[in-house]
């Protein structure tokens, strides 16, 4: 089990040096940029608070853009949601179906190890780079705060990143469970399931009838604007999505234990 453990991290270590550095990157660059944009913020904030269902979908009515909490939560809290969703999704979706898709299992299932230990490998993986990648993001973002030379509410920031960590974790485990029915390597799809959620959260925050089950969502409890206006989390849908996070690993357990692996 610790070989795989170890094949896998090696595996996985081109995307999530290429997915830190892209979406940490970006948001530090962001987080820079804030002094030169800060007076014209000031004259377009209120023009974006006022932009009814486009303010509310991202937030821009509970926080103004032109601080930096606000710039943060609705600007770079985006990017970084959205592009960790997506890497979390890149990493578990194929994880499992890579192995009959590039007849490695032909091999892998011939060792004397159980499928059980396999996957046990593979979801720690998963969760290591996951890890990994928030904690060098965090960490890119502390420096660039320390350049800019202005501080930002400690409790809601990390506290978003908490919720980050765990929504990916969910996305993850949905992903880990579809991998696990595929014979094919179906990237497509990870990739498909986080749009159409971060969709559904947009959609769900300007839809009045839709507004009653944005719990049902994994960003509605890891929503920047609302984590850094309230500095508290939607506990349901927190719930919901533990619930949903630990379906997917399960679920991946007993399919791909059970099920006839393609030759």
């Amino acid at each position: 089990m610790n070989t795989i453990y170890k094949y896998e991290m090696r595996n996985y270590m081109k995307s999530l040096l290429i997915w830190t550095i892209a979406v940490g990157g970006l948001c530090g660059v962001c987080i820079l940029l804030f002094s030169s944009m800060e007076e014209s913020m000031a004259n377009i904030a209120e023009s974006y608070a006022s932009m009814g269902a486009f303010s509310e979908a991202f937030g821009m009515d509970k926080l103004s853009m032109a601080t930096l909490k606000g710039f943060y939560a609705t600007e770079v809290g985006t990017i970084h949601g959205l592009g960790g969703a997506m890497f979390a999704a890149v990493i578990s979706m194929v994880s499992i179906s890579k192995e009959e898709d590039g007849h490695t299992g032909e091999f892998l299932f011939t060792l004397p190890i159980t499928r059980g230990k396999v996957l046990s490998a593979k979801l720690c993986a998963i969760v290591t780079n996951l890890f990994v990648f928030n904690l060098v993001c965090i960490g890119i973002y502390g420096v660039s705060f320390i350049i800019l030379g202005k501080g930002i509410a400690v409790g809601e920031f990390f506290l978003f990143h908490l919720m980050q960590f765990l929504m990916q974790l969910e996305i993850a485990g949905i992903c880990f469970g579809l991998s696990a029915c595929m014979k094919k390597n179906k990237l497509g799809i990870g990739l498909g399931v986080v749009l159409f959620l971060y969709a559904y959260d947009l959609m769900a925050r300007v839809i009045p009838d839709l507004k009653n089950i944005i719990a049902i969502g994994p960003f509605s409890y890891a929503n920047a604007a609302d984590i850094f206006s309230s500095g508290t989390i939607d506990v349901l849908a927190l719930f919901i999505g533990l619930v949903l996070m630990l379906g997917g690993y399960v679920s991946a357990y007993i399919v791909y234990i059970r099920r006839d692996l393609a030759s």
